[in-house]
């Protein structure tokens, strides 16, 4: 399957709430008066795309059709190509299919360093695994950092992935200071003249403060090694976390200063508007998107695809 099938059968659950929820309240002919428009952002609201992009949607809805009689599609054109413009962004970042590593901030000459981070159990080991092979397949070099100290599991499994993907890993002993596992890391892939080096943190919750500031530890030694670095600093999150994302995102991003989204677990169970929140409210664009289990099951993320896939058959 392509992307946009990948997407569709995806957002399954997103496109229930649209055709249930949204789409049986505007048929042919009837008014769009106030009640309509209300019950159409109450339902805009249940796909976690968020307030804001509700209210922006349902403000052009009133401004064009209000008080006149409803053409479906005129109206999904509307949510659409609000949609489309707020996952698009202000060119901060673009997708171009022909590039497969388009959306990332690659260093102008050198290495490339890459500061992964997310809650625990989002999925960030796998995900990391699968960048790594997507960078690979594009002919970069990469060395793999494994800076979650804590958990032996972790440090095993991201191990167990650089064997079967071929790239160096540099670990450290259990609880050895995960900014200093970055250090090396990065000092590693300099040394061996690779192209990105991928350093893993330790899965946390957002809500804890001393966690937090770890990892704006990790970031700032990050740079310290190598100036302008991290290149990139991507969260990891769930596809079906809701508005929760939000607030990950919130925080990760004091402390790691978030550039992107890699947009792991989605599938049939993901509504994935928070998508739409997270860009519109904090400018993270969505970069990479985990559409399975297997290694190549990552993809780049399309804003047109996106919305497309999430509206087809609504």
């Amino acid at each position: 399957m392509g992307l946009f099938d990948k997407l569709k059968s995806a957002l399954t659950k997103t496109k229930e709430v649209l055709r249930t929820d949204v789409r049986d309240l505007l048929k042919a002919g009837e008014i769009l008066d106030e009640q309509n428009l209300e019950k159409f952002h109450r339902g805009l609201i249940r796909t976690d795309m968020g307030v804001v992009a509700a209210e922006r949607i349902v403000d052009e809805l009133r401004a064009k059709y209000g008080g006149r009689t409803v053409q479906p599609d005129d109206i999904w054109n509307v949510v659409k190509s609000n949609l489309k413009e707020i996952l698009r962004g202000t060119g901060d970042c673009r997708w171009d299919v022909t590039d497969p590593l388009s959306p990332l901030k690659m260093a102008e000459d050198g290495l490339t360093v890459i500061l992964v981070c997310g809650v625990n159990g989002v999925g960030k080991t796998t995900s990391i695994a699968k960048l790594a092979n997507y960078l690979q397949k594009s002919g970069k070099k990469v060395v793999l950092a494994a800076g979650d100290t804590f958990r032996a599991a972790a440090v095993e499994q991201l191990t167990l992935w650089s064997q079967r993907l071929g790239c160096e890993i540099v670990t450290g002993a259990h609880a050895a200071d995960p900014a200093s596992v970055a250090y090396q890391g990065v000092d590693r892939a300099l040394e061996t003249g690779a192209d990105v080096a991928i350093i893993d943190t330790a899965g946390r919750l957002q809500t804890h403060q001393n966690l937090m500031q770890e990892l704006g530890k990790i970031h700032r030694v990050i740079g310290n090694r190598l100036p302008g670095a991290p290149h990139e600093s991507l969260l990891v999150l769930d596809a079906t976390t809701g508005q929760n994302g939000l607030s990950q995102a919130s925080k990760f991003s004091e402390a790691a200063g978030c550039t992107g989204i890699m947009l792991a677990k989605l599938d049939g169970t993901a509504k994935g508007g928070i998508v739409v929140a997270i860009r519109q409210q904090m400018g993270i664009p969505v970069k990479y998107v985990g559409v399975g289990e297997k290694i190549d099951d990552l993809e780049l993320f399309s804003p047109d695809e996106f919305v497309d896939a999430l509206f087809a058959g609504a």
